[in-house]
């Protein structure tokens, strides 16, 4: 709990920070990694720093973090930090990187800030950092220890044992543990990080979210190729379409991620859109294996049935499962089983009671989390996984 002299000065000092914090994250990025590059090589994503995803990401969980301790003192945002630190056990953040990342922010905070930052105010912010930091150590030291992990060390090597072509833009690399340690079990919903090394001699992380498997041990991982790839945006995704074949191998993390299916009764809905439909698949795949028997609408859209990824999986994993429905859009090329344009659920009976997961771009998500809402569907009971830094963190925090 923030002590009650520095809960008066954050909170007269958030908006003005607030206000800043772009060009606070900024500067930090930029200095730090002026003076610290071999952060970039095998940790930080260079894509989100060329786009300012990872900078704007950054900014909104500070803000929200500080503004959760002077509204809501009685409780700690537990679902914020729980994803942050989530996205930092995948990519080996450990303690000592909270005191870098200290050292640069509070010198990005002087820079931009000036004379505004006085002692007083430089120390309660350096007490809200050190609360939020706290937290996620002790997160991530927990989940760490779930997956077996020293000093953050998840890595493990993984023999590629089948490719498959699943659209144009998406293939799908079926993996088996190299060695015979035992392999940390992933949950339904959860990702792995991948660790490649580019063509400059850097290593870059991308997160994949497991989209099936075979039940003996070995994990699927689906990836879109992002056009453009020449940039750092899409450079690991074009290198794993342009290089990865059967019998190579790849490095991967232990499964991490907080959004993973709970097994219950509830009738689930699951909605998807583009490649979001990986993590969806995995938890059709849960559900078959447990042989349930639970009622699941199952909603995706897509540019066209050509561009839909993993459809042949889903509709055999659907055709499995007794309680299951499943509704489709498309934008182009519309087909006789389904509707044509965006995601609407107008007219579709969102089952009483039900838990929502969702997977997809931003604004795919937004909307139809604002439609299950209007539908009845309580909002802790709608879950949703961004690729990516989470730029809409805050707003279930």
């Amino acid at each position: 709990m923030l002590s009650p002299e520095s809960a008066g000065i954050i909170r007269a000092t958030l908006p003005v920070v607030g206000a800043s914090l772009d060009a606070i994250t900024a500067r930090f990025y930029d200095t730090m990694f002026a003076e610290r590059p071999e952060l970039l090589d095998g940790m930080f994503n260079r894509g989100n720093q060329a786009n300012g995803e990872q900078r704007r990401a950054l900014a909104g969980a500070v803000a929200a973090f500080a503004a959760a301790l002077v509204e809501r003192p009685g409780e700690r945002p537990d679902r914020m930090l729980a994803r942050i630190a989530h996205k930092h056990t995948a990519v080996g953040v450990t303690s000592e990187h909270y005191i870098i990342v200290q050292k640069y922010l509070f010198g990005a905070i002087a820079d931009v800030l000036g004379e505004a930052v006085t002692p007083q105010v430089a120390a309660a912010w350096d007490e809200v950092y050190w609360l939020m930091a706290g937290a996620l150590i002790a997160l991530e030291a927990s989940i760490y220890t779930e997956a077996g992990a020293r000093d953050g060390d998840t890595w493990r090597r993984w023999s590629v044992v089948e490719r498959r072509e699943e659209t144009p833009d998406v293939a799908s690399f079926l993996l088996r543990p190299l060695g015979d340690d035992p392999v940390p079990p992933g949950r339904p919903g959860q990702y792995v990080s991948v660790r490649l090394r580019m063509p400059d001699g850097v290593h870059q992380l991308r997160q994949y979210s497991l989209s099936g498997g075979n039940g003996d041990g070995t994990r699927r991982i689906t990836v879109k190729r992002v056009r453009g790839g020449d940039g750092p945006d899409g450079e690991v995704s074009t290198l794993l379409h342009a290089t990865v074949a059967v019998g190579d191998e790849l490095t991967l993390s232990a499964p991490f991620g907080d959004v993973a299916l709970e097994d219950g009764d509830a009738p689930l809905v699951l909605a998807s859109a583009g490649i979001g439909c990986t993590p969806i698949a995995a938890m059709l795949e849960h559900l078959v294996a447990i042989g349930s028997t639970r009622r699941v609408l199952f909603l995706h859209a897509d540019r066209s049935p050509a561009d839909h990824a993993l459809r042949e999986d889903t509709e055999r994993l659907i055709a499995a499962l007794p309680g299951a429905e499943r509704i489709l859009w498309y934008e182009e090329a519309p087909s006789d089983d389904a509707h044509t344009g965006q995601m609407d659920l107008t007219g579709v009976e969102i089952p009483e009671g039900a838990v929502a997961y969702m997977c997809g771009p931003l604004p795919f998500m937004r909307g139809v989390r604002a439609q299950l809402l209007r539908a009845g569907v309580a909002a802790r009971d709608i879950h949703y996984e961004v690729f990516g830094p989470d730029l809409w963190l805050g707003a279930d925090a």
